[in-house]
């Protein structure tokens, strides 16, 4: 059975010198863990199709690990976006079989991130755009950046939208006054980014980012960042008061795909399946931050038929993705 992964992280150097300096910091102060998982974010050669052939993960779609551009100032943005997505087309050109590229864009700059977009999509053949969530507490609902939203429309690119930490305010009002390890896991890992995820995705369809371009379709990870459970009670807002074209739910279950990314939890899968059926879930490990030799046994293990199987862990991203 071939399996495609779908969010699996890579770094160059110079980001971990950079925006996710404080990674590196981590790895060199206590090492262990911090420094594997340094390694294995640089490795997108040998090293990492090796391990995917243990794990049995035949393709990666390869994409810059938060906090990616999106934080950064305009034109610190188009610089790492401009290096990064050209280390990653050179881990696509010598592993043509094995990766493909989302790309990443300097958002703040919608003209300059068309520019880019297109320019790896034309020399490259990237597959698809990562968005690490807010930009600076602006969020895609915005029209600011729907020209870029609109791209990725005609081009018929996914985005796959990653979490990222709440805006400060935010984090100060939600998880101060906790112990400070205990503050930075529930806005981060724990709770908050996933929380941050499903504000996002709502907030896109409730500014009618899908009414204006209807046939955009989004990515989220962790088993649906929480949207699953809320996807039938999101509907008392309904399009009497929204306005929007079709109910929540409908976007939701028609603009939307979800994978695991390291939500290996049968009764979050049954959720899932549940609410948005199985042509709009995909297979993913979070690499190198979680297993891939676990995904790929979690997925092997799902109580789903082999036809379903298939579906989730390569027909469903083939379709969707073009590959």
């Amino acid at each position: 059975m071939r399996t495609i992964a779908l969010e699996e992280h890579f770094a160059t150097s110079a980001f971990l010198d950079g925006p996710d300096r404080r990674l590196k910091e981590r790895a060199e102060q206590v090492g262990g863990r911090f420094a594997k998982l340094v390694a294995d974010l640089l490795d997108i050669g040998d090293g990492r199709v090796a391990a995917m052939d243990a794990a049995g993960v035949d393709v990666q779609a390869l994409s810059l690990t938060a906090p990616g551009v999106e934080q950064l100032e305009v034109e610190e943005a188009k610089t790492f976006a401009r290096e990064t997505n050209a280390a990653l087309a050179e881990a696509v050109r010598r592993h043509p079989t094995r990766f493909f590229g989302l790309a990443a864009l300097p958002i703040g700059d919608p003209p300059a991130a068309l520019a880019e977009l297109e320019r790896v999509v034309g020399e490259h053949g990237f597959k698809g755009i990562v968005i690490n969530g807010h930009h600076r507490g602006r969020y895609l609902d915005d029209r600011f950046f729907w020209p870029v939203l609109a791209r990725a429309e005609r081009l018929k690119l996914p985005i796959y939208l990653h979490p990222t930490p709440s805006p400060k305010a935010v984090i100060d009002a939600w998880y101060g006054g906790l112990q400070p390890m205990v503050s930075e896991m529930m806005a981060g890992p724990g709770w908050g980014w996933h929380i941050e995820t499903a504000l996002h995705v709502l907030r896109m369809i409730l500014g009618g980012v899908f009414d204006a371009q209807p046939e955009l379709q989004i990515v989220v990870g962790h088993m649906g960042e929480t949207l699953p459970a809320m996807l039938q009670r999101v509907d008392v807002m309904a399009p009497a008061m929204t306005k929007l074209k079709k109910p929540i739910s409908a976007t939701l279950r028609g603009n939307v795909h979800y994978t695991f990314s390291g939500f290996n939890f049968l009764p979050a899968f049954l959720e899932l399946i549940l609410q948005v059926g199985v042509d709009r879930i995909m297979f993913s490990t979070d690499h190198p931050y979680q297993s891939m030799a676990e995904g790929r046994g979690f997925l092997d293990r799902l109580p789903v038929s082999d036809a379903d199987r298939e579906r989730i862990a390569h027909g469903n991203a083939e379709r969707l993705f073009g590959i």
